[in-house]
């Protein structure tokens, strides 16, 4: 089974425990219907004063979950705006739809390569079914943010050092899935989660640096290597240019003394050929 097949079965068990914790009203009873005339008739007796306690209103972004004598009353929530509930037989929860944001408290981790790291991170969420909040769990909130940090460490687990420091937006993408799969039947949809920030040890960070130093070090090394020989090559063509025409050394010699005046030194160079000085040191 594929992972779009078992998303669409989810979402018709969802739709079913819905339509079946909305189509409740029928069986309340000849008590129940009783209660609900002596009600109806407490209102109008005291009408209008009693108009005052039938008329609720809920915001934009908040819907009502109705609970006659004690069952959600058909249709799902209500709202946003104006509606009415029978009192003594009805009450009513407000479920806000907004978005919620909270962060994960910092969890010491030890990842697969046994490294104990300190992780933190945001999830955002929002009620997507106020009927399955309010009816499948006791404080959605409250489930949602120990989920999430179990999540995080279970997600890290599996996870070795390089990958937690280079693969977040995966780490991330990860825990979004399988929040968004474990919180579906209590109506809440996970829209994103990011990680804030991996703190690791003093020690490790002190390693790590001198590894990053050291690795440097022998770049830069090889670096200056293959500028020397480059360089050597570069003479090596130049002696190769100068042994072809003898008057280029007398040349350069010119260019050298220029040099050398234009800094108001009064040093100067008189070259000697090698071979002279051979023969004088046979002597």
């Amino acid at each position: 089974m594929d992972a779009t097949e078992e998303s669409k079965m989810r979402a018709e068990k969802r739709r079913q425990h819905q339509a079946a914790l909305e189509n409740l009203e029928s069986d309340v009873g000849g008590i129940g219907w009783c209660l609900m005339g002596i009600s109806m008739l407490l209102v109008i007796v005291t009408f209008p004063i009693s108009i005052w306690m039938c008329i609720k209103i809920v915001k934009e972004y908040e819907r009502a979950i109705i609970f006659r004598l004690g069952r959600i009353l058909k249709g799902g929530a209500k709202g946003p705006g104006l509606f009415f509930i029978i009192p003594c037989t009805d009450s009513f929860i407000n479920v806000d739809m907004r978005t919620i944001t909270f962060d994960i408290p910092p969890q010491e981790v030890l990842t697969k390569d046994s490294v104990t790291v300190c992780v933190d991170g945001v999830v955002y969420y929002r009620v997507q079914n106020a009927t399955l909040a309010v009816a499948n769990i006791t404080n959605a909130d409250a489930a949602t943010r120990l989920l999430a940090q179990t999540t995080l460490r279970n997600v890290l687990g599996t996870k070795n050092l390089a990958e937690i420091l280079s693969d977040r937006e995966e780490i991330a993408h990860s825990m979004q899935s399988s929040l968004d799969d474990a919180t579906d039947d209590w109506g809440i949809k996970v829209e994103r989660v990011e990680i804030k920030d991996v703190k690791l040890p003093l020690q490790l960070q002190r390693a790590m640096a001198a590894e990053a130093e050291a690795s440097r070090e022998a770049r830069a090394k090889v670096i200056a290597a293959e500028g020397e020989m480059n360089a050597s090559r570069a003479l090596k063509e130049a002696s190769m240019v100068i042994a072809e025409s003898p008057s280029a050394l007398q040349l350069r010699y010119l260019q050298t003394l220029n040099t050398i005046a234009a800094e108001k030194n009064s040093t100067i160079i008189f070259p000697l050929p090698i071979d002279m000085i051979q023969g004088f040191m046979k002597h």
